[in-house]
């Protein structure tokens, strides 16, 4: 039996980094992509496939699935869609170039991919896309509306997909975490300084009674986080199940805000989700 194959984005850490070992373990051959080749370089260290594919970047993206496809003669069984960032601040502040920037990224990049590994597994008869998003996907929290954004269309996107591959047999999932211990806060803080004129906004003392105390003071973990690992999980039941779920819930919140949006009006959901 052929080794079943997974090309996996943003693997430097966190999510992306645990998927790929916790495949590699199960006998899968992974390809490991960073978007900075010194991770990659780090990555092949350790005994890993890796080589660069930056979602911001069209060229990166085509070689790279160049490079998965002349690895394996032309297959590909499964594609993970990770990689992504931050840009907290208010809606209000966000300049039209920062949400472009995390659109190119977060949804632009991971479309691009997809449609590129879609024939590969039309020729084959079979694949497994999957899309990771999170609870923001379908609930909203101040100040990350540029992520919410990104988000709730890559959900819009991924729905779209699985309803259009239906005659194929290529199936398409969501995973959706709630708080991962990954690095996301930290790597916001650039695209936060680039970005946002916080001390010209209206909100500029509640910045430093919130935003900012969350991204530069040391905080314990997020009640209810929970580690990578929980997510590669449900990726490895997502990759292997013959009949995945269309979507895969992670941590304690996720599930609640999902059964919240269900039950309650909006009114009241807005009440909840803002005090936090």
């Amino acid at each position: 039996m052929a080794q079943r194959s997974v090309l996996i984005t943003g693997c430097s850490s966190g999510i992306g980094y645990d998927a790929a070992y916790a495949l590699h373990a199960r006998g899968w051959r992974v390809f490991a992509t960073c978007r900075a080749e010194a991770d990659c370089d780090r990555l092949r260290a350790e005994g890993l496939e890796s080589f660069r594919l930056d979602y911001a970047d069209e060229a990166s993206i085509a070689a790279a699935v160049d490079e998965a496809l002349g690895r394996t003669g032309g297959t590909l069984d499964a594609l993970f869609n990770n990689g992504a960032f931050a840009c907290p601040g208010a809606v209000e502040d966000l300049p039209r170039g920062a949400l472009r920037e995390i659109f190119e990224v977060n949804l632009f990049g991971v479309h691009d991919l997809t449609r590129r590994v879609i024939p590969a597994m039309r020729a084959q008869g079979h694949g497994r896309i999957v899309n990771c998003s999170s609870v923001l996907g379908f609930v909203p929290m101040k100040w990350r509306g540029a992520y919410v954004a990104t988000k709730f269309a890559l959900e819009g996107l991924t729905d779209t997909l699985r309803l259009e591959m239906r005659d194929t047999g290529v199936k398409v999932i969501l995973i959706e975490p709630g708080p991962i211990a990954t690095r996301i806060r930290a790597n916001s803080i650039p695209h936060f300084e680039r970005w946002v004129d916080w001390q010209a906004s209206a909100r500029a003392e509640q910045y430093r009674a919130t935003l900012l105390k969350r991204l530069y003071e040391k905080r314990p973990p997020d009640r209810f986080e929970l580690p990578p690992a929980a997510v590669s999980a449900r990726l490895i039941h997502a990759l292997e199940h013959p009949r995945p779920r269309a979507r895969y819930f992670v941590t304690t919140p996720t599930w609640i805000m999902a059964a919240l949006r269900r039950a309650l009006p909006t009114a009241a959901l807005d009440w909840i989700v803002a005090k936090g």
